[in-house]
């Protein structure tokens, strides 16, 4: 990117299924930091949900490649998805990083997370790093308030300046809320795109036991 050009989003998720929520949050942060585009990064292997059984991976990346078809804005990286081992952020946001420079020294990048996300992002591999990487963009959650100031500054000492607190909508739709519906022969009209839902009924996923 040459200086002075608008930042760059990066959401990143197991997306399965990607659903309206993460487009909501997608769209209102762009608006909101008046972002360029958003980059969607499926992850690979997450390392936050080791025990727990996930779509391949493939299934995964078409699923967004159907959700943002006809957004300019979005864009999907299949960056986790071509490496092996675990999806650790720090790694996908340093090899993003070199190729997005704001000035040539740092890079343009917005990072969005849920407050339920950030949360947890002390625990996570070298949050220091992360953030000398990219800005953070936080969003609500329904359930999950924004982090107060002292709590950032005791977990985060030093890096409240990298941190954006974005108002968006409070999204109550979860991906595990959909998979049930979908187990359940209930419909999820309203929750996912509709080509996603289609893809979802027509492959047989969350109900194929193989």
């Amino acid at each position: 990117m040459s200086q002075g050009a608008a930042p760059l989003g990066v959401l990143g998720g197991t997306f399965d299924p990607i659903h309206d929520g993460h487009l909501a949050i997608a769209a209102a942060v762009r608006s909101a930091l008046d972002l360029s585009a958003v980059i969607f990064i499926p992850a690979g292997v997450p390392p936050h949900k080791p025990n727990q059984q996930i779509s391949p991976a493939e299934d995964r990346r078409i699923m967004v490649e159907l959700a943002i078809a006809g957004l300019a804005w979005a864009r999907l990286s299949t960056i986790e998805l071509d490496r092996p081992g675990p999806s650790y952020a720090v790694d996908t946001l340093a090899a993003l990083a070199p190729e997005h420079l704001a000035d040539g020294t740092a890079p343009n990048l917005e990072f969005i997370l849920s407050a339920e996300a950030f949360a947890g992002f002390p625990t996570w591999r070298d949050p220091g790093r992360i953030l000398e990487l990219v800005r953070l963009a936080v969003v609500p959650r329904a359930g999950a308030r924004p982090a107060p100031t002292a709590w950032l500054d005791e977990h985060l000492p030093g890096w409240r300046g990298r941190v954006d607190f974005v108002d968006g909508p409070l999204i109550s739709i979860s991906a595990s809320t959909i998979r049930d519906r979908v187990r359940a022969g209930m419909p999820i009209d309203g929750l996912v795109p509709p080509a996603v839902a289609d893809y979802i009924r027509d492959y047989h996923l969350y109900t194929d036991p193989s």
